[in-house]
């Protein structure tokens, strides 16, 4: 197994590369969180408080939250 790199060990490209992922997961958690703020509980499915913890996977949880924890519109 290799040993991890610490941060003064990474290259730049690796160190730009964690940066714009974390930047990118932040940004999924902020997003799924504002929207299961403002969407009505109805218009979710299951509870709001587990879709709020489910959120802070990674970026499996604000995903599975886009893709199954929102009700479809009646028209689409």
């Amino acid at each position: 197994m290799a040993k991890k790199k610490t941060w003064k060990e990474m290259s730049p490209a690796s160190k730009a590369g964690t940066i714009v992922v974390g930047v990118a997961q932040v940004a999924l958690l902020l997003a799924a969180q504002r929207d299961i703020s403002r969407r009505p509980a109805e218009l979710i499915n299951g509870p709001k408080a587990a879709w709020r913890l489910a959120a802070f996977v990674n970026f499996i949880g604000p995903t599975g939250y886009f893709i199954f924890g929102r009700k479809r519109a009646a028209g689409l």
